[in-house]
């Protein structure tokens, strides 16, 4: 817990053309789209936790009403991405990030074993979930919302809120909360269309570019690697054209926004493909969705950046970025 309490010729070609008209097209959808629902489901989105903990973070995150799977997730993710090893400067450990002193009085046994073990998380995301429900309880009268609230406290102190009368006035705290709210988004299955990204349109305009670039595994685009990309590296800069930054790695990619169905796509799209469909951290490969089941993307060393299609058997899923989404996810652990 980051607490401040505790310190291809032709092809390519034509394909130009093809992409134009969708750049075109994704402006008009955004246009007729704008006020559609956005989702916010208290199930969790396909594949954004890891399988080892999916059944584990969707149990304990209905464990009281000032949370939800989603928003479970989020917080382990803003926590430590997932790794059990996470050791923070101030000594908070362990997937969900407790320091001593707070496993001490309220760390749980969430397996039954017998044993608290932070660095266990069978045992620490049963108690990121149940010390949640307990700070709710200590700022439920606190004016504003309990779980955003929660969340402050549960990066500050409750205390803190308390006499603040809200989320205090120090900008970490009000980031961890305002980035879980809006990584929440990213974790849980949407419950109806999702609005498209107004950058969409400027990010395949930038893809379409670089077709034909050979392909250079870390690329970046930069002049001292003759502007090659790899997979990720073209989906970063794409999206950073239209001031969106995104992470370097495509797995942390797949957290910048709500996560459409192959039914729902829409140009602009991140598209992502996996050798473990029920792990978003396994992710290997990304590219920009372009419609007609097409996306363009630096595929491996040898090859150029190109139109693929993405209906393959390692296809995992999409995500249709957002400025809040990106600016919510974590850079460090």
């Amino acid at each position: 817990m980051r607490r401040v309490w505790v310190a291809a010729g032709a092809a390519v070609a034509a394909g130009l053309s093809f992409v134009m008209l969708l750049v075109v097209g994704v402006y008009l959808v955004a246009g007729n789209l704008v006020g559609g629902a956005t989702g916010g489901a208290k199930t969790l989105a396909k594949g954004t936790v890891p399988a080892a903990y999916q059944e584990l973070v969707q149990s304990w995150g209905n464990l009281c009403s000032a949370i939800n799977p989603a928003l479970l997730a989020a917080q382990i993710y803003q926590e430590s991405k997932w790794r059990t090893d996470a050791l923070s400067h101030a000594d908070a450990r362990g997937i969900a990030q407790f320091i001593p002193a707070t496993w001490a009085a309220y760390g749980v046994d969430g397996d039954g074993d017998g044993d608290r073990d932070v660095w266990d998380p069978q045992d620490a995301i049963p108690s990121a979930a149940s010390y949640d429900c307990h700070l709710a309880k200590y700022v439920k009268d606190v004016p504003g919302n309990v779980t955003d609230n929660m969340l402050a406290a549960y990066n500050s102190g409750p205390y803190r809120v308390i006499d603040a009368g809200g989320i205090p006035a120090l900008t970490e705290t009000q980031n961890y909360v305002r980035n879980i709210r809006a990584l929440e988004k990213s974790f849980a299955a949407p419950t109806g269309r999702v609005d498209p990204s107004e950058q969409a349109a400027g990010a395949i305009a930038y893809a379409q570019k670089k077709l034909g670039t050979p392909y250079l595994w870390g690329g970046n685009g930069t002049a001292d690697q003759g502007g090659r990309f790899d997979c990720s590296g073209l989906t970063k800069a794409a999206y950073e054209s239209v001031g969106i930054k995104l992470p370097r790695v495509a797995n942390d990619q797949y957290n910048a926004g709500p996560h459409p169905g192959r039914d729902e796509l829409l140009p602009g799209d991140l598209v992502f493909f996996s050798d473990d469909l029920t792990n978003s951290r396994a992710i290997r490969h990304v590219g920009i969705y372009v419609g007609g089941g097409y996306m363009i993307d630096a595929p491996r060393t040898g090859a150029v950046i190109r139109f693929d299609p993405i209906d393959t058997p390692d296809y995992f899923g999409a995500t249709r970025v957002t400025e809040d989404g990106a600016k919510a996810l974590p850079t460090t652990v």
